[in-house]
């Protein structure tokens, strides 16, 4: 856990979730130093804590950052297709992006446990 940072990404309870504050207590006399990890929900925006030894080891997930163009938009819901691999698939489209997204623009996204995350409208 000593690797572990603001803003980095851990796992907590099976969800990907962003380090937003970390506590380290003092060792006591029978014990050893501990840890509190406090995390937002990378998906669901849900605090999370995680409280571990120091030396414990945490999972960290795998997260990686990809282009693609917007294809459609219908409601809420926008189909992308990504601009290395060509594969298209749909994802929701955040409230505060909706005016954003439309059709031929182009989005960064990330994908984590196999699920994706809108980021930003690329060229902003």
């Amino acid at each position: 856990m000593n690797e572990l940072k603001v803003g980095k990404y851990v796992i907590i309870d099976e969800v990907p979730c962003r380090v937003v504050s970390m506590d380290k207590s003092k060792p006591g006399k029978h014990g050893a130093a501990k840890m509190r990890v406090e995390a937002i929900g990378l998906f669901d925006n849900v605090k999370r804590s995680l409280m571990k030894s120091t030396d414990a080891d945490v999972e960290v997930p795998i997260v990686i950052r990809k282009r693609a163009q917007v294809v459609s938009v219908a409601g809420t819901t926008a189909q992308l297709m990504d601009l290395v691999s060509f594969e298209t698939f749909e994802v929701e489209v955040p409230e505060e992006m909706l005016p954003e997204v439309e059709s031929g623009r182009e989005i960064q996204y990330m994908e984590v446990l196999g699920a994706r995350l809108l980021l930003r409208v690329a060229g902003e």
